[in-house]
């Protein structure tokens, strides 16, 4: 770090994160703090999540699952280090958008987000961050360099994200020209026009496709644990809807780590049954549904179903059939509503720990199996005094019996049971737009 910039020697994260945070390869974060310390890495770690959240919450297209939030953390968070580097070290010249920035651009063309949300997006980061140093400035630069500190510092943010944008959209429209000259793009387009009911000419858009859209279809999105050119993906989608009985699929790629995808199965095709996918995927599914109504209900309901699963951010089984979580997805759709709801029907039985959960999972089975004690105690493998003791503790916590609370109740905890703190904590819920037609 150059002595003249030693004030940022003393950033420190507000909230404790850690370099375990960290969405950047690990030799980026090692080669950065060791240029500048740990502290100040954890700091511009920080700053980047903040930067992605104000992104997301003021341009809804860069919210689109676990994958795509990933993605944008990365971007948001690698511009956070190349920043702080940047300002550290002067007088090394260092290129303002780094590899790992640029990385996010394949996703941004796939996922069919502008290149003016892109540079939109660019300005609230920069603004983020501008606010962010220029408090800290005034907090620890010495008082007789003040002054001079804090214009350099607006000074060279405005010169980095002058060349971070440049390079940034040099970067999209060589990749949205290899894109768009791509067949997999024109298959994404046809998808896309399909699902927004732009597309009348079914038959053409089927000889595109190479893809049957006037049969009985099931849908399925197959996303990677963390955002990657995968090459399981495709194999993951056609095994999956192979299984659910597809005798011909179609799989449209749409972002880094993330495929669309569409089985014709028999009309009179039962839902998706136990199916896997392999460790590191993960997996939504549509019920069957035919026509091209059918099409886009399918590819709604899975696209319903990985939102749900990116909100409740539990360890769940890899793969999830909209039947599965039907009830759950639609109580859910006004995620803010349905915190409120759940805190307010359960009140104090939304409280923490593992022996709350217990006890809202207990009353839930119990509410479930029309209060049969046994059946609980079978399908929780506990003992059925233990299943008395939490339904009575429950009750307890609740303040009355529960004979009167009818499905308001059993609701409640179902809420609780698939979402978790999304519905239970005190802050309100994340916010990440509820998927309706045109499905996104």
């Amino acid at each position: 770090m150059d002595d003249e910039c030693d004030w940022l020697a003393s950033l420190v994260p507000s909230t404790g994160i850690g370099l375990d945070r960290a969405a950047s390869s690990a030799a980026a974060v090692a080669d950065a703090v060791a240029r500048v310390g740990e502290q100040p890495v954890c700091w511009a770690i920080e700053q980047g999540e903040l930067a992605a959240a104000r992104i997301k919450a003021e341009i809804p297209p860069f919210t689109g699952g676990s994958t795509a939030d990933e993605v944008l953390r990365r971007g948001s968070e690698a511009a956070s280090l190349r920043a702080l580097l940047v300002l550290a070290e002067p007088s090394a010249n260092l290129a303002p958008v780094s590899d790992a920035a640029l990385a996010g651009i394949r996703d941004f063309v796939r996922r069919n987000i502008p290149l003016d949300r892109v540079l939109r997006a660019i300005r609230i980061g920069h603004a983020q961050l501008a606010q962010a140093y220029l408090r800290a400035c005034e907090e620890l630069a010495a008082p007789d360099r003040l002054g001079w500190e804090m214009k350099r510092v607006s000074d060279e943010l405005f010169r980095f994200v002058d060349g971070f944008s440049d390079g940034m959209t040099q970067e999209y429209l060589a990749e949205y020209d290899r894109w768009v000259t791509s067949a997999a793009a024109t298959r994404a387009a046809t998808v896309r026009a399909l699902l927004a009911g732009e597309t009348t000419d079914v038959a053409a858009a089927s000889r595109t496709l190479g893809y049957h859209l006037a049969c009985t279809h099931v849908a399925a999105i197959v996303w990677a644990a963390a955002p990657a050119e995968d090459p399981r993906l495709h194999s993951a989608a056609e095994g999956l809807l192979r299984g659910s009985g597809a005798t011909t699929t179609l799989v449209v790629p749409v972002g880094a780590g993330r495929v669309w995808a569409w089985g014709t199965v028999p009309a009179t095709a039962r839902p998706h049954g136990h199916l896997d996918v392999e460790e590191g995927l993960r997996a939504a599914v549509g019920t069957p549904g035919t026509g091209i109504e059918g099409f886009r209900r399918t590819h709604r309901e899975a696209a319903r179903t990985e939102w749900l699963r990116g909100v409740d951010g539990a360890d769940r089984p890899r793969v999830t059939g909209y039947d599965e979580v039907v009830l759950p997805v639609l109580l859910s759709a006004d995620l803010e509503a349905a915190r409120e709801f759940t805190r307010r029907e359960l009140g104090d039985l939304t409280g923490p720990g593992e022996m709350m959960q217990a006890l809202r999972t207990t009353l839930l089975h119990y509410l479930s199996a029309e209060r049969s004690l046994v059946r609980v105690a079978a399908e929780l493998h506990i003992a059925r005094g233990t299943v008395a003791y939490r339904v009575k503790r429950a009750q307890e916590i609740l303040g009355g019996g529960i004979a009167d609370r009818g499905f308001r109740l059993q609701a409640a905890l179902l809420l609780a049971e698939e979402i978790g703190e999304a519905v239970l904590g005190s802050t309100p819920a994340p916010h990440r737009p509820f998927p309706g037609p045109p499905a996104t």
